[in-house]
């Protein structure tokens, strides 16, 4: 069976920058771990990105959060120093979730990690399971990090109401 790693925005700004948490800068070492897991075995592995323009403060999702973070192109755009593999595929995002899985991907098995639990990971975890609802998917909640430990359970809670397994 088919197994891919969906590593959501291990991007700098979420990381120690704009939007950094204590949270998410503690879970890097074992996102290694899980990254290095699926590279050993050959299974797949895809990044997201979230990506912005100069003109984020002028968007929809600007004005509600108005910190300006992972600007196409500045380091805190970039994927976190170590994580990316060989062969990894990285995908842009202009928002939360990434809205063309089906059509560029298929998928037998899926694991979400990454940031932000409560907004990015359980988008894309939703949009996966709208989509592919046969599949199983599963986040590795030792690998995630929201913005508070309070949104970030929530979100784990949302998800498993949603049959996604959580680990």
């Amino acid at each position: 069976m088919k197994k891919t790693l969906l590593v959501i925005d291990m991007q700098n700004d979420f990381i120690d920058g704009a939007l950094g948490t204590v949270e998410a800068q503690a879970i890097v070492p074992k996102v290694m771990e899980k990254i290095t897991e699926y590279y050993e075995r050959g299974d797949e592995i895809i990044f997201t990105r979230d990506t912005h323009g100069e003109n984020y403060l002028e968007t929809p999702e600007g004005k509600k959060l108005p910190v300006v973070h992972c600007v196409k192109d500045t380091k805190g755009w970039e994927i976190a120093e170590g994580l990316l593999v060989p062969g990894a595929v990285v995908v842009d995002k202009p928002n939360f979730g990434y809205p063309d899985w089906k059509e560029n991907f298929f998928f037998e098995e899926i694991e979400l990690i990454g940031l932000c639990t409560d907004i990015c990971v359980v988008s894309n975890a939703l949009i996966l399971k709208a989509q592919f609802p046969d599949t199983d998917i599963s986040v590795d909640s030792a690998c995630c990090a929201g913005v508070t430990p309070e949104s970030h359970e929530a979100a784990l809670l949302t998800m498993k109401m949603c049959q996604i397994e959580v680990k």
